[in-house]
Formats: structure tokens, C-alpha cells, sequence
């Protein structure tokens, strides 16, 4: 009727993803994990995923800002905005062609990235509650492996043969890029199967690795050939190639070179966590071989993503107890203002497999090792205090003097990798990811495979 007052229409979901002020009316909401006592009892992944409702909602928080610093905070340079604002609207597909314009490989970093680009959300700076980007840019992924927008490409290629030697994601993005660039890529590796750190640092309970092994499938049905158990001497490279690519990582792991050392019951981090991702995929070890935690007390030195890697496994395991030590003093909690916005923050962090249960120790330094019967039994630790450098450079570490003994049955270092040292190469050779730059995030290693096939390409091309 003409002239009738209308009810007012309650707010429909649609009407809510269309508001620039979403973000002040829908809550942020992370997907979380499965419950502490159900995911120690298996190498399952620990984060659960939203419905597709839900996850269109936390995209519709994005503000779209004039200044996306979750661009710019983001190594491959991802379109944050324009991916978010396509999943708020239902474009799945869309979504992922946006995403995947600058990322080979969401689907990895969609579950391992620290997700710079939440740290310097204009929204965390004023809400603390960013956007969930990087849940987002996982469904995002899942959601086009589900509905097959992802399909192998018919590659024309250009005859020309590069290798690409290390296939962790530095050396992945590499041959991915230059295959689709035309260019006929054999990638080589020393393990049993592709992905580097991915499939043999990072656990199944973070990553599983059936979603490396989906990507794989497709790279192969491209025209990638992967030859794997080829331990490539870099000084000797293979004939027949126009250029190469080293992507070799950072092998070799910081060791803690105290008295007691040759102690049994002392392990290099990836000793134990690539040994049982490969357990976990069939493969089977003599028992005075096994790197096992099981009815021990466990004492992981180093603070970083490793040790908590450590922490999750050796739960999953059946630690008796896990301690973590840390060199470093604690960080501050929530906020750091020597770190401010839009910087990465230093500040505590608490992973899911520091709340399975660990106790956490900072400013320890490892004096030596004290054993029983030719196996490690304890560390003698001490307190050190951290004095600031007056040029503002690296704090000096002081012993304090305060010394102890943490019991312990088995005992893994987490403190990082050596740079390595790489030889004169001729212009036809090319650096990337860790190789090049020394350990850092898988999102750098993809960003710097990327940047260096373009190189390899633009070197080709004139040549």
C-alpha cells in the first residue's frame, strides 16, 4: 500500500560483509585448536577450520585501507585487501586467483606463516583484533583444491633446461615459476620425497603431508621432474643445463659445544623431528636408532618455532615432562615498545604445544652437560643477565654466578642454523631462499624462489 510504514528489516549477513565499519561489529573469530587431550594422541593437524559463513564474515572485517600495511609487511607483497573483500563477497574463486598471483603456494603458508601481515593490521593496532588473514588465505586455498579450481596447466615449453638444486619451498617457487615461464626444470634433492624443511623440520601436527604431496602431483603433471636421493655437490654441478638454482637451505644446525657433548641422549632438533615425520610415512629405524621421548624428561634448549616443534613431539611421544630453556631474557608480554606498529612484535609468545603442557625458563646459559653411565643426565645451567650496548647494537651477556642442575633423560638443541658458506659461482648460477640469506620464514624462502627464477628468466632471455 502507498504510504505504509515500512518494519524495519533486522541486518542480513550480506548487508554486514558491504559495511566498511564491519570490523566494529563482528568480533574476531580464529577457528582454534582441537582439544589439548584429544591432539597428543595423535600427529593429526592441531587447528581447526570455520564454516564457509563464518569465514566470509571474518573477511568482511578487512577495512580495504588506503595504506594496506599487511601488504607491506608481507614478503611476497599478497593483496591482502582484495582477496579478503573477494571472500566477504563469496568469490572463492576469485579469491584464490588474486592469491595466487603472488603466492605459489598458500596452502603451506595459509598454516606455517607467523602472519606478518596480522601484526600491522591498522585493526590490531587499534582493536588489537586483526583480520584472520592467514586462516583466510588457508580456506581460500582449501576451498579451490575442493572445487577444482586448481587444475594442471598445458606448459609450452621453450627448450631451454634449468636445474634447480634443494627442493624446500625456496627451491619449489623457483621451479614452479620458471616451468611456467616455459623453461624445461629438473629439480634435485637429496631426500626421499620434495618439500625440504617442510615435510622434514615441520611437523604433521602443524602441516600434513598429504598437502605437500598434492601440490607435488600437480607441479609433476606441469613438467617439473623431480629426481630425489640425488645429493648434489654444488662445486660439481650436472651437465646440460643453461642455469641453475641452488636452494639448498641451511644444513647445518648450531651446535652446543660444552663438556659433555659425546654424552648419549643429546639430539640436534631435526635429528628427532625428521626422523619421526618419516616414521610417520612408513619408514622404520633399528631401536638404538630411535629418537624417542617417551617416559623421559625432556629438556629442550632454544626458545624458537623449533624447540615448540620439539615440545609438540616429544608430547606426542609420551614425554614423562618437557622443560624448555632459553639463553635470551623474556620477552614482554602483549606489547613491546622497543617493537612498536607496524613492526613485527617481539613480544611472549605461546604456541599450541606450549599448552599442551611445559615449563618455561629464560636468561639460562648451558655450562655443561653432566651424565650417568655414559648418558646425559643433567645440565648445569647458570643465570645471566643482559646489559644494554650503549650503541644501541647487541646487549652483553653477563654471568651472574647462580648456577644449577636441570635432571633430565634426553635433551634436544633448538637454537637455529649456520649460514653457509657458498663458493664462487659463474653467472649462469643462481642463489636463493636460505641458501642465500641464512634461516628465515618459509614466506621469504617462496618470496626469494620467486624473485630468482625471475632472474634466471631475465638472464635467459638475453642470453
Amino acid at each position: 500500500m502507498v504510504g505504509e510504514a515500512r518494519r524495519p528489516r533486522s541486518p542480513q549477513k550480506s548487508d554486514i560483509m558491504k559495511d566498511p565499519k564491519a570490523f566494529m561489529k563482528i568480533p574476531r573469530q580464529e577457528a582454534g585448536y582441537r582439544p589439548v587431550h584429544d591432539r597428543i594422541t595423535d600427529f593429526g593437524e592441531v587447528e581447526q577450520t570455520l564454516n564457509s559463513s563464518d569465514r566470509k564474515l571474518q573477511a568482511s572485517r578487512c577495512m580495504g585501507c588506503g595504506v594496506p600495511f599487511c601488504h607491506w609487511a608481507c614478503p611476497l607483497g599478497n593483496k591482502q585487501p582484495e582477496f579478503q573483500s573477494a571472500l566477504a563477497e563469496g568469490k572463492w574463486k576469485e579469491a584464490y586467483t588474486i592469491l595466487s598471483q603472488t603466492n605459489d603456494f598458500p596452502e603451506f603458508t595459509g598454516r606455517i606463516c607467523p602472519a606478518l601481515c596480522e601484526k600491522s593490521c591498522v585493526i590490531n593496532l587499534s582493536f588489537n583484533a586483526p583480520t584472520t588473514i592467514r586462516e583466510n588465505e588457508a580456506a581460500i586455498a582449501e576451498a579451490a583444491f575442493r572445487e577444482g579450481y586448481i587444475k594442471p596447466m598445458k606448459i609450452e615449453h621453450n627448450g631451454k633446461r634449468v636445474a634447480v638444486i634443494g627442493a624446500g619451498p625456496a627451491g619449489l617457487a623457483a621451479a614452479n615459476q620458471l616451468n611456467h615461464r616455459g623453461y624445461e626444470v629438473t629439480l634435485f634433492d637429496k631426500n626421499e620425497q620434495p618439500g625440504g624443511l617442510l615435510r622434514y623440520g615441520i611437523p604433521n601436527f602443524k602441516l600434513n603431508k598429504a598437502i605437500i604431496d598434492r601440490r607435488m602431483a600437480i607441479m609433476e603433471e606441469e613438467g617439473v621432474t623431480f629426481e630425489m636421493e640425488k645429493d648434489i655437490d654444488v662445486t660439481h654441478l650436472p651437465e646440460g643445463f643453461e642455469a641453475y638454482v641452488i636452494a639448498t637451505g641451511t644444513p647445518t644446525a648450531r651446535d652446543l659445544n660444552i663438556p659433555g657433548r659425546e654424552l648419549k641422549g643429546i639430539y640436534l632438533a631435526l635429528e628427532m623431528l625428521s626422523q619421526q615425520n618419516r616414521r610417520l610415512a612408513g619408514r622404520t629405524f633399528e631401536k638404538d636408532q630411535l629418537v624417542n621421548a617417551k617416559g623421559k624428561r625432556v629438556l629442550v634448549i632454544g626458545g624458537g618455532d623449533t624447540g615448540s616443534d620439539c615440545i609438540g613431539t616429544a608430547h606426542r611421544q609420551g614425554a614423562k615432562s618437557v622443560t624448555q630453556i632459553e639463553i635470551m631474557p623474556k620477552p614482554p608480554v602483549g606489547h613491546n615498545p622497543a617493537t612498536p606498529w607496524p613492526q613485527w612484535p617481539v613480544v611472549l609468545k605461546t604456541t599450541s604445544s606450549h599448552e599442551e603442557g611445559c615449563e618455561r625458563r629464560w636468561s639460562l646459559a648451558s655450562n655443561r652437560f653432566i651424565g650417568k653411565n655414559g648418558h646425559v643426565a643433567g645440565v648445569e645451567v647458570e643465570e645471566v643477565d643482559w646489559t644494554p650496548a650503549p650503541d644501541g647494537g647487541r646487549p652483553t651477556m653477563v654471568p651472574t654466578g647462580r648456577k644449577e642442575v636441570i635432571e633430565t633423560d634426553m635433551v634436544l638443541l633448538a637454537m637455529g642454523f649456520l649460514k653457509p658458506q657458498q663458493p664462487e659461482f659463474p653467472e649462469n648460477v643462481f642463489l636463493a631462499g636460505d641458501a642465500a640469506a641464512g634461516a628465515s620464514l618459509v614466506v621469504r624462502a617462496i618470496d626469494s624462489g620467486r624473485k630468482t627464477a625471475a632472474k634466471v628468466d631475465d638472464f635467459l632471455s638475453k642470453k
